[in-house]
């Protein structure tokens, strides 16, 4: 059985498959705490892996995000085994603190180790399809380039969101400016789905 949060359908907003139809399962418990965290993953529901995919299923999309929370908590290969078999791609949006199973279609990373505990947010993870970095303006040099050069296919830079409305202008000011500054290292990735209201 997997703790589940909620199983909706929408686009999704960040990072390389931006404005893509995706049913999302985002799965409940996180092993990090997070200063920007906006998600209430502590609700959920039990259900069992064919569950989980009867109700991706039915809301007819052929992607699906298993997201959290960390989703690599939970998520197995039996579940991945599941979605696969009604003819799901998986994606996953994780921290990276624990190891992925086999056989994911897609892994975003989006490491929180700069943000939170180090040792418990230590990324074991050693590549990825997309790098997914939160920017808050705090970061050093060293760091952007480490994350720079972690073996994905894509980086992206993300604009924290604060919370402030003056705070998140200068921090997307920011960000804008550095990947200007650093062109063959970084996309710019904005959380769309909050500019369009959407989940």
């Amino acid at each position: 059985m997997y703790r589940v949060n909620e199983i909706f359908r929408s686009l999704q907003g960040e990072g390389f498959w931006t404005g893509t139809p995706m049913v999302f399962v985002r799965l409940s418990g996180c092993n990090l705490s997070c200063p920007f965290c906006d998600t209430d993953f502590r609700s959920f529901k039990e259900m069992s892996a064919d569950e989980i995919a009867k109700e991706a299923k039915r809301l007819g999309c052929s992607r699906v995000c298993i997201t959290g929370g960390e989703p690599l908590l939970q998520l197995d290969s039996d579940l991945i085994d599941i979605l696969h078999g009604i003819g799901l791609t998986i994606h996953v949006e994780t921290n990276g603190t624990r190891p992925a199973p086999e056989n994911i279609d897609w892994i975003t990373l989006s490491p929180k180790e700069d943000f939170t505990n180090p040792t418990a947010g230590k990324v074991v993870m050693e590549k990825a399809d997309e790098v997914k970095l939160v920017y808050n303006g705090s970061l050093s040099q060293e760091r952007l380039k480490y994350w720079a050069d972690f073996p994905a296919s894509w980086h992206f830079l993300q604009p924290c969101d604060t919370g402030e409305g003056g705070k998140n202008r200068q921090i997307l000011e920011e960000t804008v400016n550095y990947i200007l500054s650093h062109d063959n290292r970084w996309r710019l990735s904005l959380q769309t789905h909050k500019f369009l209201g959407i989940r």
